[in-house]
């Protein structure tokens, strides 16, 4: 095997790293996931994701995770419900979608991302994960790298994965290519408690997802299995608009008299958004890497995730497809017919960049045609009802 006797380091204890840990320790490979956070309970993991059949369930399946997988998504939450900006309800997925269950490839699963998190932690050896281990640095060592992190430490690996996300600060070993900016800014909300913070948003959305949108502008919501209602608001602006804007994100009035005055022919009824200060806000202007991108592959070096293909939210592939990547890159390694690990990464960057091209412009397709004027039909259309 072409990891035996080899230290493998996974730079990331998010998703696609801890699943890329669990599939390699299975193995029995020498794995070391490293993971910035102090513990896993340090800061609350990010929003609801659907499981697709051919990557991310595949993936779980795969690392022997599907029996837990089922104790811990949220049953309903796959279903979505469309408005306008009068808040009429256009299309209920809850009263006319029919069941699907697992073994159906159109059955799309919801988990929040801290239970899925929580559960492939709790699938790897507790040696296997080293926490509050930021990292710094790389530096060539024999045939590996030496691994440097902002707490003084360091630690030698002969194959590193960086799985540290759209942010990565590893992807520069590798490639100099830049991400693109998408003509799209989000403005993420997170109201707590929203039952009784955001009764009238969080019981339309149903426990499921929610899409409210007309004439280019979007606000999409997601229910968590904490009572925590998240959203998006989603317009076409210049890159640097937040910026320019002087808009400060942590004053939740002025916010909300920005809302009131970019939203002012939309029902009122939508500035509970910005009601309750059991509110938190993130800027979240929309990025992405060339669909055609392409690096030469290095002998024990590679990344995956978002770090690898970063893409707008609109299209819901970002953590399936880097599960997919966690999958590929272990079989190649464990399962590859080649004769060392630069050759079976080469094949593994190749395979995942081919996949990558029709998502990525699939994402950019949706993130253009959801904040364009004729944005309410289209959502329609891709539901596959009438307007």
């Amino acid at each position: 095997m072409l990891l035996k006797d080899k230290q493998v380091a996974v730079i990331g204890g998010g998703p696609a790293g801890l699943t890329l840990a669990r599939l390699l320790q299975q193995q029995g490979v020498n794995v070391k996931v490293y993971e910035r956070d102090a513990d896993q309970n340090v800061r609350q993991q990010g929003s609801t994701l659907d499981m697709h059949y051919d990557t991310g369930l595949k993936a779980l399946n795969a690392a022997g995770l599907m029996d837990e997988f089922k104790k811990h998504y949220r049953p309903g939450a796959d279903k979505g419900i469309i408005v306008n900006s009068k808040m009429d309800i256009l299309y209920d997925e809850h009263k006319e979608k029919p069941g699907e269950d697992f073994g159906n490839e159109l059955f799309r699963p919801e988990i929040d991302r801290g239970s899925l998190r929580d559960m492939l932690i709790a699938s790897l050896k507790k040696e296997n994960i080293v926490w509050n281990a930021r990292f710094s640095e790389l530096k060539p060592s024999g045939t590996g790298w030496e691994i440097l992190f902002e707490n003084g430490t360091s630690s030698y690996a002969d194959l590193v994965i960086a799985a540290d996300g759209a942010n990565s600060k590893l992807r520069r070993y590798i490639t100099d290519i830049p991400p693109v900016y998408s003509g799209v800014t989000s403005i993420e909300g997170n109201i707590y408690n929203a039952e009784i913070n955001a009764p009238k948003l969080w019981q339309l959305a149903k426990g499921g997802s929610l899409f409210a949108l007309e004439n280019g502008r979007t606000i999409s919501f997601i229910t968590k299995g904490d009572g925590t209602l998240t959203f998006l608001i989603g317009l076409k602006k210049q890159e640097n608009w937040l910026s320019d804007s002087g808009m400060d994100l942590t004053d939740r009035i002025s916010v909300a008299a920005w809302f009131k005055q970019e939203f002012a022919d939309w029902n009122k009824e939508w500035e509970e958004l910005f009601a309750t200060d059991a509110l938190t806000l993130v800027p979240r202007p929309w990025y992405h890497f060339p669909s055609n991108q392409y690096w030469k592959a290095l002998p024990n070096l590679t990344m995956i995730g978002d770090a690898a293909h970063r893409i707008p939210a609109y299209a819901g592939e970002g953590a399936n497809q880097a599960l997919a990547d966690a999958l590929e890159l272990y079989e190649a390694l464990c399962y590859g017919q080649f004769n060392t690990i630069e050759l079976a990464i080469t094949s593994f960057e190749q395979k995942m960049l081919k996949r990558l091209v029709p998502i990525t412009e699939e994402s950019l397709r949706n993130t253009e045609a959801l904040h364009t004027e004729n944005n309410l039909q289209f959502l329609m259309n891709l539901f596959g009802v009438a307007l």
